[in-house]
């Protein structure tokens, strides 16, 4: 076990977890408005997934996307003065919490369209064996997706084209309100895989690192063999499906069952275990990821609103003086 990558991935669990606590309050506060999806919870998913990926492979999200961003970047400043909706933003304030992008750093947006984004990472998958790129793309959604249209449209095209694309579903049991068995008609997403067909593996979404081995081996077939596959994380998620539910259809019970999986409490006992650092330096660890979270914060109070003047910048391709996320 490799001491520095344990550490390095429980920071990231932890920076995700702090920096969605901090939104949650600045929401209600009245600093942050429009839509928050939180994803308080999911983080072994996101973490996970991405550790194993190279800088060049593209990452297309959901609107719950946040840890997805931070995972790739590591960058809470721009994401929370995106949330905020100023011009420091990694969407230039445009985006605000469902559209985070980042052109320089092949984090492709968050998408709003349940499943609409499925296709999109099949067509940037397209684009690079097109190019005769080695990137492969991962593509993240929650389990209400794979009874779109348009997810059977995407994992059709990957898997007749042979597209390198990893399909990520985070599994957390239900799509807004509605619990999974009342919606689905096989026990597992990864199922789904078998009509087109491709590879597919149902892991604990909840391990981040059974989480990295999973998408490790998806990423090598993809990149060696140019073949997609679907990979199922069961996770949960803490709180309801955005910052206005109150996830009154579950009950304490199947809450408490599910934070004693907690992905950030489950990678710190292995480290413990391990003997790769004890409490205070974990703690330690925190105290860092909170003062980073606080000074996020500042800078979006800080940062200035987008110039009404550029109201109509990038609205198509090449409309503005550059592209949000720091790409030309």
């Amino acid at each position: 076990m490799d001491r520095g990558l344990l550490l390095e991935i429980y920071r990231d669990m932890l920076l995700i977890r702090r920096f969605e606590e901090v939104a949650h309050r600045c929401y209600t506060e009245g600093l942050i408005s429009g839509f928050l999806h939180l994803y308080t919870g999911q983080e072994g998913v996101a973490v996970g997934a991405i550790s194993a990926a190279r800088p060049t492979d593209y990452i297309v999200a959901t609107y719950r996307e946040h840890g997805h961003y931070l995972a790739r970047t590591r960058d809470p400043k721009s994401a929370m003065a995106e949330l905020f909706g100023r011009a420091s933003g990694c969407s230039k304030g445009r985006g605000g919490s469902m559209h985070f992008f980042d052109l320089a750093r092949r984090f492709m947006g968050g998408h709003a369209i349940v499943g609409g984004h499925v296709p999109l990472a099949a067509g940037v998958a397209f684009a690079s064996k097109y190019r005769a790129e080695p990137d492969v793309t991962l593509c993240f959604f929650g389990d209400g997706t794979a009874n779109m249209g348009a997810f059977h449209e995407g994992l059709c095209l990957a898997s007749l084209w042979k597209l390198p694309v990893v399909f990520i579903c985070e599994n957390n049991l239900y799509a807004m309100g509605t619990p999974l068995y009342k919606t689905l008609a096989v026990e597992d997403v990864s199922t789904r895989a078998l009509g087109y067909p491709m590879a597919r593996e149902t892991i604990n979404g909840d391990d981040a690192l059974e989480v990295r081995e999973s998408v490790g081996r998806a990423l090598r077939r993809a990149r060696e063999e140019g073949l997609p596959t679907l990979v199922e994380a069961k996770t949960y998620r803490f709180r309801g499906h955005s910052i206005s539910d109150p996830a009154k259809y579950r009950s304490k019970e199947e809450l408490e069952f599910w934070k004693k999986r907690d992905p950030i409490l489950t990678l710190a006992e292995r480290i413990y275990t391990l003997g790769m650092a004890d409490e205070a330096q974990l703690k330690e660890m925190e105290l860092e990821v909170r003062r980073e979270i606080d000074e996020a914060v500042e800078f979006a109070r800080n940062s200035p609103l987008p110039d009404e003047k550029t109201l109509h910048d990038y609205v198509y391709a090449g409309s503005g003086e550059e592209t949000a996320g720091g790409g030309t």
